[in-house]
C-alpha cells in the first residue's frame, strides 16, 4: 500500500515539474491566503497580549479618580450652570463660584464610609523633587502612597520591607525606592538602611521593589508613570514634611471669589493628586463608579474639578474593537484562501482535459479509478502545501513589517502556523476532489482516441 502511495505521489511531483509556472500561478492564491491567516493571527495574538499586559499594570476591577484644576472655559460653564439653577441674586456674588476643597483624603473616607462594593482604596500625591545620594543629583518623583498601593498594582518587595502601620500614622521619614532608583543612586552597593535625600527631607531606605516590566507604548495609553522612576513614602509624611495642599491658603480666598482673578489661583489645591478605588466584583464597577460621581460632586459644591476613569471597562471596549478588526481580517482571509481553492479547481479541471490521453493509458495498464483519484488529488494537494509553505513565510515577514513600521504589537505562535498549513491541505482537498474524480471517471477507450 505504502508503495502504491509513494509512487502515486512521485507521479503527482512529475505532473507539478512539468508545469512550474501553471502551478506556481495556481498556488498564489494560497499563498497571499495563509499569509494574511498568518499575519492576523499574530495581530490578533500581539493585541491580546498587549491587553492583558495592560490589565497587569492597571490591577483588576479598579476605578481611578484623578484631579483637575479647572480651566477659564470650565469657569464660565460653572458660571452658566449656576446661573442656570437661579443660584446668583445678586450682583455682589454675580461672579463668584463653588467653592472646592479639591479631591482630600476625607473624600475617600466618605467614599469608604457610603460604598460597600469598595475593597481598597489607595491614594497618591505625586512631589516632583531633586534626589540626592552619595553627591548624584537627579530630578525624579517622591510618590505618597499607602501599602494599598502596592497591593493594587500588584507590585512586590524584592528586598526589605514594606510600609509598618506606626511608621504611616506617625509620618516617619522612611521610603521603598523602585528599580531603577536604586541603579541610579546605589549601583551594586546595598540600599537598604541608607539615607537619600528628596528635596529638602532625608529618608531611610527601608524596602526596593521589584522591578516592573512596561512598555512605553502601555504606559502611554493607560496614563500611568514608570513605577520604577519613583521614590515611595508615607501619605502622611508627604503631608508633614512636604506642601499639604489642603491646608486654607491666600490662594483658596482667591479661589472663592472666582478662579482667574489672582496668579496665585493657578496653584494646585488638590490634597491628593490621584486615588485608586478597588471594587469587590467586577459587576459592580459601573454602578460604583456612578456613587463616586454623586458622592464627590457633592462634597465638591458641584465643582467638576476631578475625572473618574474606569480602566478595564475602556480596556474591555478596546478587546471588542480589536475582536471585530480580526473579524474583518479573517473574512478578508478566507475570501483570499477561497479564490486560491477556486483557482486549483479550475486548474486541476485544465489538466485533467490535457492530460485525458495518460489517463486513458494508465488506465487500460491496469490502474484502477483510486489510482487514478490519487493522483490528481496528490497534485493539488501539494500544490496547496506549496503555497501554504510560501503563504506562511510570506505571513511571518508581513508580521515582523507591521509591528516595525506601524507599531503594532505581534505575537506569531506555532499553533497558527499549524492551522496555516492545515488550511491549506484542507483546500488541497476540498478542491481537488472533484478534478480528481473526473478524471477518474474517464472512459479508458474514448481516452486513449483523444488527440
Amino acid at each position: 500500500m505504502m508503495n502504491r502511495i509513494f509512487f502515486h505521489l512521485r507521479l503527482a511531483l512529475e505532473g507539478i515539474n512539468a508545469n512550474k509556472l501553471r502551478a506556481f500561478l495556481t498556488a498564489l492564491g494560497i499563498v497571499f491566503g495563509v499569509g494574511a491567516v498568518i499575519a492576523m493571527l499574530a495581530i490578533g495574538t500581539g493585541a491580546k497580549q498587549a491587553i492583558l499586559d495592560q490589565m497587569k499594570l492597571i490591577g483588576a476591577n479598579n476605578i481611578v479618580i484623578k484631579s483637575v484644576i479647572p480651566s477659564e472655559d470650565d469657569e464660565d460653564n460653572n458660571k452658566a450652570n449656576q446661573s442656570a439653577a437661579g443660584n446668583t441674586n445678586n450682583n455682589t456674588n454675580k461672579d463668584k463660584l463653588p467653592w472646592s476643597p479639591g479631591l482630600t483624603l476625607a473624600d475617600l473616607e466618605g467614599i469608604a464610609k457610603v460604598t460597600p462594593t469598595v475593597w481598597k482604596i489607595s491614594p497618591e500625591i505625586v512631589v516632583p523633587v531633586s534626589i540626592i545620594q552619595s553627591g548624584r543629583l537627579e530630578k525624579s518623583r517622591c510618590v505618597g502612597v499607602t501599602n494599598s498601593f502596592f497591593e493594587l498594582n500588584q507590585m512586590r518587595v524584592e528586598k526589605g520591607a514594606f510600609f509598618s502601620q506606626g511608621q504611616i500614622d506617625a509620618g516617619r521619614p522612611v521610603c521603598i525606592i523602585g528599580k531603577n532608583i536604586q541603579t541610579r543612586f546605589f549601583g551594586t552597593d546595598e540600599a537598604l538602611g541608607k539615607q537619600i535625600k528628596c528635596g529638602q527631607n532625608w529618608f531611610t531606605v527601608i524596602g526596593i521593589l521589584e522591578k516592573r516590566v512596561a512598555s512605553e507604548e502601555s504606559l502611554k495609553s493607560l496614563g500611568i508613570r514608570d513605577y520604577n522612576d519613583d521614590v515611595y513614602i508615607p501619605v502622611t509624611t508627604v503631608l508633614l514634611r512636604f506642601n499639604n495642599r489642603a491646608l486654607i491658603t491666600k490662594s483658596d480666598v482667591g479661589r472663592g471669589g472666582g478662579w482667574g482673578n489672582q496668579e496665585e489661583t493657578d496653584k494646585n489645591y488638590h490634597q491628593l493628586d490621584r486615588a485608586i478605588v478597588q471594587v469587590n466584583q467586577s459587576e459592580n464597577l459601573r454602578a460604583t463608579a456612578d456613587v463616586i460621581a454623586r458622592i464627590l460632586k457633592r462634597r465638591h459644591h458641584d465643582v467638576l474639578d476631578y475625572e473618574i476613569e474606569v480602566p478595564e471597562l475602556l480596556l474591555e471596549q478596546e478587546q471588542k474593537t480589536q475582536e471585530t478588526f480580526n473579524l474583518v481580517l479573517a473574512v478578508i482571509a478566507g475570501i483570499s484562501l477561497l479564490v486560491g481553492g477556486i483557482g486549483i479547481m479550475n486548474i486541476m479541471l485544465a489538466s485533467v482535459l490535457e492530460r485525458i490521453k495518460e489517463i486513458g493509458l494508465r488506465r487500460s495498464l491496469g490502474a484502477t479509478r483510486r489510482d487514478i483519484v490519487f493522483q490528481f488529488l496528490l497534485e493539488a494537494v501539494l500544490i496547496s502545501l506549496f503555497g501554504g509553505l510560501i503563504g506562511v513565510i510570506l505571513g511571518i515577514v508581513s508580521a515582523r513589517l507591521i509591528a516595525s513600521q506601524a507599531e503594532i504589537p505581534t505575537v506569531i505562535s506555532g499553533w497558527s502556523i499549524l492551522l496555516a498549513f492545515g488550511v491549506a491541505a484542507v483546500i488541497g482537498i476540498t478542491f481537488g476532489l472533484f478534478p480528481a474524480r473526473k478524471a477518474a471517471i474517464q472512459d479508458p477507450i474514448k481516452a486513449l482516441r483523444t488527440e
